[in-house]
């Protein structure tokens, strides 16, 4: 019944851009969802992109993508994006959105993926010339 879904993948060259979507159903994310960013490219370890707050007031991002990316969200729609910019080869990976309850604290966030309870299928990102 819950499920995160993501759009917006595809491949792009570098120094191309992209944003990714992840739409919520079965839960409301302002009743009490940090949200995050992960991403794992074959025969690499999954690791986190960015993270959201349920307020938006906190972010927080991988050294290597910021300045690059920008994460946001939009309550009313249940929705999470995710901004790409200035895209390189090393980004190519697949990217999941996943859904961390923080209950009533509004502006915090992690990026440790064993702590978040929902997560979505995945959307492949490929950066190539």
């Amino acid at each position: 019944q819950v499920q995160l879904v993501e759009s917006g993948g595809g491949s792009v060259q570098p120094g191309g851009s992209l944003r990714l979507a992840c739409t919520a159903s079965g839960i409301s994310l302002d009743s009490y969802y940090a949200m995050a960013w992960f991403r794992q490219a074959p025969g690499k370890e999954r690791e986190g992109v960015s993270c959201i707050s349920v307020n938006g007031a906190t972010t927080k991002y991988e050294y290597s993508v910021r300045g690059r990316f920008t994460i946001s969200r939009d309550n009313a729609k249940n929705t999470v994006y995710l901004e790409m910019d200035r895209l390189n080869p090393d980004d190519t990976a697949v990217y999941s959105c996943a859904a961390d309850n923080w209950g009533p604290v509004q502006d915090m966030c992690e990026m440790r993926w064993e702590v978040y309870d929902y997560w979505g299928q995945g959307i492949q990102v490929t950066v190539s010339s």
